[in-house]
């Protein structure tokens, strides 16, 4: 018996997301991994029985879950329209999670930070070997990002048109590029 807990319509991806090599091999490892019955079942009981004290995040933290896929190498690169060589000198990913996406990226930048709420997630991104920022210092370090990607984060967060005021501070003025992802209808949910 085959069980799926989800499924994809790659029809619905845009020309942007066109449907590479890497994104069916993310799209058949999920599948692989959606019919784990035993797995998905472990991971059911333990959020059940952490969730009052723990949050979603860090939960999947400590499962090595959650791991978010928005895009491949190419994706990223049609995006920005640059080459495989581009480089730039410095890139922040806010609200990195376990730095999947901050990987994607950070290949096309010299220096790389992230910030993250979730300890958890904190020691992923530290086992990467990226530069961690705490959430209420990363602008104010006194200098400025080629790219800041702020991915399913405004409606995590207490005050997103700040957020977006802090963003577009810290960006290189005129170069500067911010990659933005909101989830859609908002709901504001603030973990802690």
């Amino acid at each position: 018996m085959c069980f799926q807990w989800y499924h994809c319509c790659p029809d619905m991806l845009g020309e942007q997301s066109h449907l590479d090599e890497d994104t069916q091999a993310f799209l058949h490892r999920s599948v692989e991994k959606s019919s784990w019955l035993f797995t998905q079942l472990y991971h059911s009981l333990f959020s059940t029985i952490f969730s009052p004290i723990v949050s979603r995040t860090s939960i999947n933290g400590f499962l090595g879950r959650g791991s978010m896929f928005v895009f491949s190498k190419d994706q990223f690169q049609r995006l920005l329209r640059i080459g495989p060589e581009w480089k730039g000198q410095r890139m922040l990913d806010l609200g990195a999670g376990d730095g999947g996406v901050t990987e994607v990226m950070g290949c096309h930048f010299h220096e790389v930070f992230a910030t993250e709420v979730s300890t958890p997630m904190k020691w992923h991104l530290q086992r990467k070997n990226y530069s961690l920022l705490g959430i209420d210092e990363w602008h104010r370090t006194g200098f400025q990002y080629d790219l800041i990607s702020c991915l399913n984060l405004l409606d995590r967060c207490d005050e997103p048109l700040q957020l977006l005021r802090d963003i577009k501070r810290s960006l290189v003025p005129h170069t500067g590029r911010l990659v933005l992802a909101a989830v859609l209808p908002f709901q504001p949910y603030v973990e802690t």
